[in-house]
């Protein structure tokens, strides 16, 4: 079956790019509300919703809420600006690991759609192909999307066993620390990643806004997860 996305945004022009870049790999829907996208996502099962976090009436940080009070499971990609950094960490801690930075290219929107769907798909849960390093991230990640920690930590932990100097996974290991609010071992894990790689952007730029966050009580560095 075609795999299917709801795009949420008020601005029409962004809409029809977005559908645009997707429509030949997906089938597409979009709602120009927070409001009426929780109607289509309640009548509908999308494998993805891409949500702005600034909508009119609401905030897309709100309808995920929404969602997950309703016991939508859909996973959401936000679109954020560097302004949106509070809402973004706080969409982080209700499952949401998907970024993508403004402005965004038709490529970037399709390969992280492909990502969340293939993180996603029946096919992939059921593979019995051998879990490499690849798979476990994979399973790390779908795990936070439905805000399973314990399953977060199963899967981090199989990679880096793998793996164990991974910047990608000890930075996501951080991530997960930080969604538990369990911020000395975040920044333990984000160090460890720098320490492994003393270029690798993600971790420097969450690092650098928890110290922020800590520090001034606010920090315009977006939540990096290193996606494209």
């Amino acid at each position: 079956m075609e795999p299917s996305v709801l795009i949420v945004d008020d601005e029409r022009n962004v809409r029809l790019m977005y559908r645009t870049a997707l429509e030949n790999m997906c089938r597409v829907d979009d709602a120009a509300s927070a409001a009426r996208a929780l109607e289509m996502l309640t009548s509908h099962c999308y494998d993805v919703a891409i949500l702005d976090l600034r909508l009119p009436e609401t905030t897309g940080l709100e309808l995920l809420q929404q969602m997950n009070h309703f016991g939508i499971v859909t996973p959401a990609i936000f679109v954020t600006a560097f302004a949106d950094v509070p809402n973004a960490v706080n969409a982080m801690k209700c499952g949401a690991i998907d970024f993508l930075q403004k402005p965004i290219t038709p490529n970037q929107l399709r390969t992280i759609v492909k990502d969340v769907l293939v993180r996603h798909s029946k096919e992939e849960r059921k593979s019995s192909a051998p879990h490499d390093f690849d798979y476990f991230l994979r399973c790390a990640k779908r795990a936070i999307n439905i805000r399973d920690f314990a399953a977060t930590n199963r899967n981090l932990a199989s990679a880096l066993k793998i793996n164990p100097n991974s910047p990608q996974a000890l930075n996501l290991s951080g991530v997960m620390f930080e969604m538990r609010e369990e911020f000395d071992e975040a920044r333990r894990f984000y160090g460890r990643a720098i320490k492994v790689k003393r270029d690798f952007e993600p971790a420097q730029a969450n690092m650098r806004r928890i110290f922020e966050l800590f520090n001034f009580g606010s920090s315009q560095e977006p939540f990096n997860l290193e996606n494209r």
